[in-house]
C-alpha cells in the first residue's frame, strides 16, 4: 500500500512538472489574459443579459483583438529601430575606437574583440527584434485566456469557491475578498494613472512644441496603450521627444521635455502617485504596495508589479488570523486550567 502510495505521488510530481516545463513560456500572456478579463469583466456583466455571455465575451475579445494588434505592431516596429539604432552606434564606436592614436596591442585586442562581438550581437538582436512568431503565438494565447475567462467566469468562481475546504472556509473567504479587493485597487489605479499619463504626455509635447496638437494626441494616446507595458511604460515617448531635440541642437527643449516626462510621466509617478493610489483604495499601507511593486518586478518581471502587492497583502491577512487562532487557543487555555481550591476556613471548638 505504501508502494502505491510513493507511485502515484511521483506520476503525479512528474505530470506537474511536465506540465509546468509546457506551459511556463506562455504564463505571461495567461496571466495578463486573466488580469485584464477581470478589468473587462464589470463591462461583460452588463452586456451580457443583453446578448449573451459568449457574445459579450466575444465582442470583448474582438475590441481586445484590435488594441492587442496595434500594441504588437508598435512594439515590434519599435523594437526593430531600436534595435538597429543600437547595432549601428555599436559598429560606429568601434570603428572610431579604431581611428585613434592608440598602442598597435590595444588595437589588436579591440580589433579581435570587434570582430567576435558583432556577429553575436547580431545574431541576439536578431533574434529578439525580429522573433514575430513568438509575439503572435503569445497574442494568441492571450486573446484565448481572455475570452475563456470572460465566457466562463460564473463557472470559474463557482469551482474556486467549492475548492475550499468547509473546515477552512472562513479563512478561505478571507483570501478571496482581500484578493478582490487589492487586484481590483491595482486594476483602477493602473487605469486612471495611464489616462492622467496620456493626458500629461499630449500637454507637454504642446507646451515643449514638440508637434502639432495631432501628433501630440497621438503620443498622449501612446503614451496610455504602453503604459500598460510594464518593460516600456510611457518613458519611450517623452525620450524619442528628447532625442529629437538633441539632434535639431535643441539642448534646452531636450532637458526640459526630458525632466517634465521623468517626473510627470514614467517613471517618477508609477512609483510614488500608484502606491499611494492602490494603498488608499485597498487599505493597505503605502510602503507595503511600494515594496511589493518593486520587489516583485525583481523576481518575476513584469508580473511581478501585481503579483508583489497581492501576496504581500494575503500575507498579512494569513497573520491576521494566526493570531486569532492563538489568542483563541490562548483564552481557551486559561479557561480550562483548573482553579486553585479555596483555603479552609479554620477548625473552631466548641
Amino acid at each position: 500500500m505504501r508502494a502505491e502510495r510513493l507511485v502515484w505521488a511521483a506520476t503525479v510530481l512528474i505530470i506537474i512538472y511536465i506540465t509546468w516545463e509546457a506551459i511556463s513560456p506562455l504564463i505571461t500572456p495567461i496571466f495578463f489574459g486573466l488580469i485584464l478579463a477581470y478589468a473587462a469583466h464589470p463591462i461583460h456583466r452588463r452586456l451580457s443579459p443583453r446578448i449573451g455571455r459568449t457574445h459579450s465575451a466575444f465582442i470583448l475579445t474582438v475590441g481586445m483583438l484590435g488594441l492587442g494588434g496595434v500594441v504588437t505592431f508598435e512594439l515590434l516596429m519599435i523594437s526593430v529601430q531600436v534595435a538597429a539604432s543600437f547595432y549601428q552606434n555599436v559598429v560606429d564606436f568601434f570603428r572610431w575606437l579604431m581611428t585613434q592614436p592608440l598602442p598597435p596591442e590595444v588595437l589588436d585586442f579591440l580589433q579581435n574583440f570587434f570582430n567576435q562581438l558583432i556577429p553575436r550581437l547580431s545574431e541576439y538582436i536578431s533574434k529578439h527584434a525580429f522573433s514575430l512568431p513568438m509575439y503572435l503565438l503569445q497574442l494568441v494565447v492571450f486573446l484565448f485566456t481572455f475570452y475563456y475567462a470572460l465566457a466562463f467566469s460564473h463557472e470559474i468562481v463557482e469551482e474556486i469557491r467549492l475548492a475550499i475546504p468547509e473546515r477552512n472556509r472562513h479563512l478561505g473567504e478571507e483570501i478571496l475578498k482581500s484578493l478582490n479587493k487589492t487586484l481590483g485597487a491595482l486594476v483602477r489605479a493602473w487605469l486612471i494613472l495611464n489616462i492622467i499619463k496620456g493626458v500629461l504626455m499630449t500637454l507637454g509635447f504642446l507646451i515643449f512644441g514638440v508637434s502639432d496638437i495631432y501628433t501630440a494626441i497621438v503620443a498622449g494616446f501612446l503614451t496610455f496603450v504602453f503604459s500598460f507595458v510594464p518593460l516600456f511604460e510611457g518613458w519611450m515617448i517623452w525620450l524619442i521627444a528628447a532625442v529629437y531635440f538633441a539632434k535639431e541642437g535643441m539642448y534646452l527643449h531636450a532637458v526640459g521635455i526630458s525632466i517634465y516626462g521623468f517626473l510627470l510621466v514614467s517613471p517618477m509617478p508609477d512609483y510614488t502617485i500608484r502606491p499611494m493610489m492602490v494603498a488608499k483604495d485597498a487599505n493597505l499601507d503605502e510602503t507595503l504596495v511600494f515594496i511589493g511593486m518593486i520587489g516583485g518586478t525583481w523576481a518575476m518581471g513584469v508580473k511581478g508589479l501585481i503579483i508583489g502587492p497581492i501576496v504581500l497583502n494575503l500575507l498579512l491577512v494569513l497573520l491576521k488570523e494566526w493570531r486569532k487562532v492563538v489568542s483563541k487557543e490562548s483564552s481557551r487555555q486559561h479557561s480550562q486550567a483548573p482553579s486553585k481550591p479555596a483555603p479552609r476556613p479554620p477548625h473552631l471548638s466548641p
